[in-house]
């Protein structure tokens, strides 16, 4: 069930850096995702067992998903989304654990996500235009709409941090306000509620942040009308 304590609480110091609660369990789920994925990938078969079947079919998924915005390129985008997508679904469930909130309930949390996908819409603009191409597109088609597109960019950026952490947050309020007024009366519909929601707002992120890259990659035209 939801963990009535959805506020950030300290747990320790090193030296002028206060360690939060949404930074251990952070670390938390980095550890785990990242044993899981060595486990994972570390005897694959031909014949495969139960959870490769289950590993390789969500990895699939995923790569439909970015095939479907963007055909030409799905396995140069999946790492990142793919890790992206996993990340906040586990981060959004996590709270479930008795004791453990999510780290996505946190506005620092989700601002650097949202850093992260701003950084990386220009990384893979760069690397697949190169650094003057790509900067041009924003002087076209007028060099007088420069101001709105930085504007634009910043905007989307906070709106993706914004959104998620609200969404977060309000549920683990609800599930709090249900909790206290029901008590255990209702368990089950506000988990469920719980899960639901936080596999809509972690594609919600995810597919923003594709659609984000996608548009950077494809920004330039090529030759014959055929885009990159």
């Amino acid at each position: 069930m939801a963990n009535p304590d959805i506020f950030i609480t300290p747990v320790f110091s090193a030296g002028p850096f206060i360690i939060t609660s949404t930074v251990v369990v952070t670390w938390g789920i980095m550890a785990v995702l990242g044993l899981t994925a060595w486990g994972s990938t570390r005897r694959l078969r031909l014949d495969p067992g139960h959870w490769q079947v289950v590993v390789e079919g969500l990895v699939l998924a995923i790569e439909d998903a970015i095939r479907a915005v963007l055909p030409d390129r799905p396995c140069q985008l999946l790492p990142f989304i793919a890790t992206l997508w996993i990340l906040i679904v586990v981060a959004n469930l996590v709270s479930l654990i008795p004791g453990l909130r999510s780290p996505t309930g946190d506005l620092s949390f989700t601002a650097a996500l949202a850093i992260l996908v701003f950084l990386a819409v220009h990384w893979y603009g760069i690397s697949t235009h190169g650094l003057k191409n790509y900067l041009s597109h924003y002087l076209k088609p007028n060099p007088l709409l420069l101001p709105f597109h930085i504007i634009s960019e910043i905007s989307r950026t906070l709106a993706l941090a914004v959104r998620l952490f609200g969404n977060i947050f309000s549920l683990q309020m609800a599930a709090l306000l249900v909790l206290l007024v029901a008590g255990f009366l209702a368990p089950v519909p506000v988990l469920m509620l719980h899960i639901i929601e936080a596999l809509v707002q972690a594609y919600i992120f995810g597919m923003l942040a594709l659609i984000y890259v996608a548009g950077a990659i494809q920004t330039q035209q090529v030759k014959h009308g055929e885009t990159v």
